[in-house]
């Protein structure tokens, strides 16, 4: 019989089977790895470019000349 605490989908990280605890990975490490990417920036959402002007001043990139 299969263990009730995986599932049948791989952990996206390592390729694990998946931890019911940590769906859709297989352990808190890979649950951190994968947030870390998005923190990083290495996954991204894709979406159409923002005018700058468009941004609340505080999320406005800013100018290092002053």
């Amino acid at each position: 019989m299969a263990d009730p605490q995986t599932t049948a989908s791989p952990c996206p990280i390592c390729k694990k089977p998946s931890q019911k605890a940590y769906r859709p990975f297989c352990s808190k490490r890979c649950a951190d790895a994968d947030l870390g990417k998005w923190f990083s920036g290495a996954y991204a959402v894709p979406g159409e470019p923002v005018d700058p002007e468009a941004l609340p001043p505080q999320e406005r990139p800013q100018d290092d000349d002053a």
